[in-house]
């Protein structure tokens, strides 16, 4: 897909990966840009001034995405708005951190909002962007997770609903086809302000620096090599269904 021109919502766009989409997104030519938030407001709004700045239109709009109401809402506006839906990527995302072993902090609490941010929101923006998207022959793109492929991860529940991430672009990649291309990026461990502040900056940079080191390319992504992987799949008309990890080769090296 030639992007210049065209319309595209990112969830969760206001920082990290988000943010280095729609960067993406803008200095490809895209025509508007719809940067979602559920929380960060301040930081969504940032993003889309730099957006303006690149030439694209952006506006803001927050959306929980478990709550399927407020996902059409926002299809709703941004088809009102623009005319069209060109791009859809499904990026909002949570996680508790959990011990694998500690079953029992798995409650009820934490699988509910981790599915249903990671899963059932992914879900609910693709069944509500989809016949928009078949009018445009657009793309969706999720972010999925190397913990969908592995046994590790923040939690055993992120890493179940990441796995059903991958299997639910496989199955969209179908039931969308030919109109609609659907595919994933599995990021392995990222550098990002958010992990940053989740260990703090000392602690951040020595997980960083031994996870590079088990890699075949000694080195560990940013978010900007994920939204290059990102724009792949957005560019590339002939490619469905696909999962591309993005993790310095680490998930080969055993």
């Amino acid at each position: 897909m030639d992007i210049r021109g065209k319309v595209a919502i990112v969830t969760g766009g206001g920082t990290g990966i988000g943010r280095a989409v729609c960067l993406r997104l803008a200095n490809a030519g895209a025509k508007a840009v719809v940067v979602n938030y559920s929380r960060s407001e301040a930081d969504a709004r940032a993003t889309t001034d730099e957006l303006g700045a690149l030439g694209s239109e952006a506006v803001v709009h927050q959306a929980d995405v478990s709550d399927e109401t407020a996902v059409k809402a926002m299809i709703e506006a941004t088809t009102g708005r623009y005319g069209r839906l060109d791009v859809l990527i499904n990026n909002a995302g949570t996680t508790h951190f959990v011990a694998h072993p500690d079953l029992d902090g798995l409650t009820e609490e934490v699988w509910n909002e981790i599915l249903g941010v990671n899963l059932k929101g992914t879900f609910y923006c693709c069944r509500a962007s989809a016949p928009e998207l078949r009018k445009t022959k657009g793309v969706i793109v999720n972010v999925a997770s190397i913990a969908a492929h592995r046994g590790t991860g923040s939690s055993i529940a992120y890493a179940v609903s990441k796995a059903g991430v991958v299997q639910l672009t496989r199955a969209l990649a179908i039931a969308l086809a030919p109109d609609v291309r659907v595919n994933s990026v599995s990021p392995g461990l990222v550098s990002t302000r958010w992990f940053r502040q989740r260990f703090g900056d000392e602690a951040a940079q020595a997980q960083e620096a031994a996870f590079a080191s088990t890699t075949p390319l000694g080195a560990i992504a940013n978010a900007d090599h994920v939204a290059q992987a990102v724009m792949a799949f957005v560019e590339n008309d002939v490619v469905t269904g696909q999962d591309l990890v993005v993790d310095g080769g680490k998930s080969i090296a055993y």
